[in-house]
């Protein structure tokens, strides 16, 4: 076939596209893995590469390539990440369970760049994957992978995100609100108080990643096939360490027991629970903005958000909250992600995991959703909504609960008796409990001033 091209490996021929830059191993994964139609993701592919990069300048360091073999394959991963490199990558992520059919793409992919770069044949086992096995490549690129997109993606989303929150909250302090425990009316509390808590939450969140990233940061490279680091130089794990570190800037480091990083994806799957916990967060923080923002009329109505389009196909003039919907349904994807890498990881046999490519998959698809819609929930949601003052001090007025503050002067059961009948009769409650206290009026607007509630204390 005039399309195609014959390749070699070890099980014999292939016919390859023509214009394909990887070969046989690869062409064979496609063949035998035509399952999910998804590639493993660029980020991921991105982190292979320069894990092959950072390979062959420490192989060039301890002598086990020349120089101008290193170059070709550096130069060649460098052009290979400035150009559409996932056009390369065609390998399904549900694909052999250690990931070995990504690693050889990435092999034969550089493999064939280095060649033409350097004029002769750079070989994609004896080369380009020399001192590494895909049962310590693949971990290691699932970490930087991993550690890479939380400093550049995520980590800067919630950053932002918390930033935009504590922006708001000095903007609606002034404003009180009803506070609610079980959807029921509670004591009053201020915005700012309510988005202070939002913003706490997310803080403690991106505190717990940055806990994970040294984790993150210590790699299984240089174990080899099975830990014992066979076939790799006794240097090759430092140097290699430092090399990927000066390519990407992120500090990385060999891990403690090389054993433990391939036989399991442990760090993995705490980091996709701590993904979950913010998951969980957000959830909460999208799920308050869609209570306050329901109705207008027959809703709580206590913000507005920013109308960003029409909320029904049948329904003139519907607007709906569909930035903390799709946070929302974000959430619940990182949770399902998050049940998916926790079954993945007790899938260490012996002395190799064999579901990396679904844990790198889930982890990393995790983190970009939790970056992206951290943003659009500051920016198209928190940054613009207005507050309806009006409606606030009309639920206050009518708030039973307010009553509470009379517990330490006439008790739970009279101040009891006092809500009940503010709600059944439908009157504010200081008018009620002028009624059936002898305290003046003056001293129960001072005892039920929503201002002073909302500071605590007796």
């Amino acid at each position: 076939m005039s399309n195609t091209r014959i390749e070699r490996d070890s099980m014999g021929e292939l016919q390859v596209p023509e214009q394909a830059l990887y070969g046989a191993q690869t062409q064979r994964a496609v063949d035998n893995f035509p399952i999910s139609g998804q590639r493993m993701p660029a980020a991921f592919i991105r982190a292979l590469i320069l894990a092959k990069a950072a390979a062959a300048e420490a192989n060039v360091e301890l002598g086990q390539l020349s120089a101008s073999q290193g170059k070709a394959i550096v130069d060649a991963a460098q052009g290979l990440l400035e150009g559409d490199y996932m056009q390369h990558f065609p390998v399904d992520i549900f694909q052999t369970g250690s990931g070995t059919s990504s690693n050889m793409n990435a092999n034969e992919v550089l493999a064939t760049l280095a060649s033409r770069l350097l004029g002769e044949p750079v070989n994609p086992n004896d080369h380009v994957n020399c001192g590494q096995s895909s049962n310590d490549i693949i971990p290691t690129t699932i970490h930087v992978s991993a550690a890479l997109t939380l400093h550049e993606q995520l980590l800067p989303a919630l950053v932002h995100l918390v930033e935009v929150i504590e922006r708001k909250a000095v903007q609606v302090h002034p404003f009180i609100k009803t506070g609610r425990t079980h959807l029921m009316d509670a004591m009053p509390v201020r915005m700012s108080q309510v988005l202070d808590g939002w913003a706490q939450q997310l803080k403690a969140n991106i505190a717990h990643l940055q806990d994970l990233l040294p984790s993150l940061q210590a790699l299984a490279q240089g174990g080899t096939a099975v830990g014992t680091g066979i076939n790799a130089h006794p240097e090759f794990a430092a140097r290699f360490s430092r090399q990927l570190s000066k390519l990407t800037q992120v500090q990385f480091t060999p891990g403690k027991n090389l054993f433990a990083l391939i036989g399991s994806q442990d760090t993995a799957v705490t980091v996709s629970g701590q993904l979950k916990a913010t998951a969980v967060s957000l959830m909460k923080i999208a799920n308050d903005l869609r209570w306050m923002n329901s109705g207008p009329l027959a809703g709580l109505g206590e913000i507005e958000l920013e109308g960003l389009q029409p909320g029904s196909s049948i329904m003139p003039g519907k607007v709906n909250p569909v930035i903390p919907e799709a946070v929302a349904m974000v959430a619940a994807q990182v949770i399902g992600n998050d049940s998916t890498i926790t079954v993945a990881g007790q899938s260490g046999n012996f002395e190799l995991n064999v579901m990396l490519p679904i844990i790198a998959q889930n982890l990393l698809g995790s983190i970009e959703l939790l970056a992206n819609s951290s943003r659009l929930l500051a920016d198209k949601a928190i940054a613009g909504f207005k507050v309806n003052e009006p409606k606030l001090k009309e639920a206050l007025s009518r708030n039973p609960i307010l009553v509470t503050a009379l517990n330490p002067i006439i008790g739970y059961q009279k101040a009891a008796e006092i809500a009940k009948t503010a709600y059944r009769q439908g009157r504010p409650v200081i008018d009620v409990a002028l009624e059936l206290t002898d305290l003046p009026r003056s001293q129960l607007e001072v005892l039920l001033d929503p201002e002073k509630l909302t500071a605590g204390g007796v």
